[in-house]
């Protein structure tokens, strides 16, 4: 039964590294100020987000990402604060980065680094992320302050199984960074086309993220019974405002969207919260796929007649 204040973060992530840095910088010292242990940044937060921020990765200043890098490391040990940072990972020869999240604990030390594992596009990796980035192939655990916590970035939503895997490790607090913001008017409009302006009533929001992404990320903290913190970009057009779930799929924190700001939630391993699966949790990741005792009857196996 433990207790951990963590401070989610937005603001206009750009291609501008050190107005990004100052963001990150200014945001940890507010977070601090504010009591939080852990703070959690958007995907790319620090480098930008190639394909979005920047056109791709030819030129890119990566003597600036790291002089910032080791900037927020020595705040990190300053502050006593620990920081999961959005950035990009450099590679050797022609290998693309990965897109990533750099685990800093409360000394300013990496303590470790997650990879976007599913990173969007073809298979043939000529769009989407993979035109960019080299995707991961690790999941990422550590603990803060007796909580067990674990990393994902955006795309990642869309594949329940990582989620699943976490559970299965005794995770109780998934940091999970997006980057649904920055989006041109045009692309906008080509998304509200797709999803259909006859349907758009029906939702809470007008884009592919904004509908799949939050709705996503609260179904999978109920589902699994673990908190979550989704940071996002708040650069216009923002899909979606950053927000944390409790472990029982409710959301107790919001920030409103397309603005900068910090939010703090805490996680509170020892509250009694709803948890709808609980008895049936572990049997069905076990594979069995139904609650109580099955029996055997005729009427049962036949499943044809009335």
């Amino acid at each position: 039964m433990t207790r951990l204040t963590v401070a989610t973060c937005q603001f206009p992530v750009d291609a501008r590294i050190e107005r990004n840095c100052r963001y990150v910088m200014r945001q940890m010292r507010t977070a601090k100020e504010r009591g939080a242990q852990l703070v959690h940044f958007p995907e790319g937060a620090l480098s930008g987000y190639a394909g979005a921020d920047f056109e791709d990765f030819r030129g890119f200043d990566w003597e600036s990402l790291e002089s910032a890098t080791r900037r927020v490391l020595a705040l990190a040990a300053e502050l006593r604060l620990w920081v999961v940072l959005g950035s990009a990972h450099r590679l050797t020869g022609e290998h693309k980065p990965h897109n990533s999240l750099f685990v800093v604990d409360d000394t300013g030390r990496i303590a470790d680094r997650y990879d976007k594992r599913f990173c969007s596009g073809d298979p043939e990796g000529r769009t989407g992320d993979l035109a960019h980035y080299t995707p991961g192939d690790h999941p990422v655990v550590f603990t803060v302050g007796g909580v067990r916590c674990a990393t994902l970035i955006c795309y990642d939503f869309r594949f329940p199984e990582l989620y699943r895997d976490y559970r299965r490790q005794g995770v109780q607090l998934v940091l999970h960074s997006f980057h649904a913001g920055g989006l041109p008017p045009g692309k906008v409009a080509a998304i509200r086309e797709a999803v259909g302006e006859d349907v758009l009533r029906f939702n809470t929001a007008d884009t592919y993220p904004g509908i799949t992404m939050p709705a996503s990320a609260t179904a999978a903290a109920a589902a699994n019974h673990f908190w979550m913190s989704c940071p996002n970009s708040s650069a216009r057009h923002s899909c979606w405002g950053a927000f944390f779930v409790r472990a029982d799929g409710v959301t107790t924190g919001r920030l409103p969207r397309g603005r900068t700001g910090v939010l703090l939630s805490t996680v509170d391993t020892g509250a009694p919260l709803y948890d709808s699966t609980a008895h049936w949790r572990d049997r069905a990741m076990a594979g069995v796929l139904h609650s109580g005792t099955t029996v055997r009857d005729p009427r049962s196996a036949d499943r044809t007649g009335l």
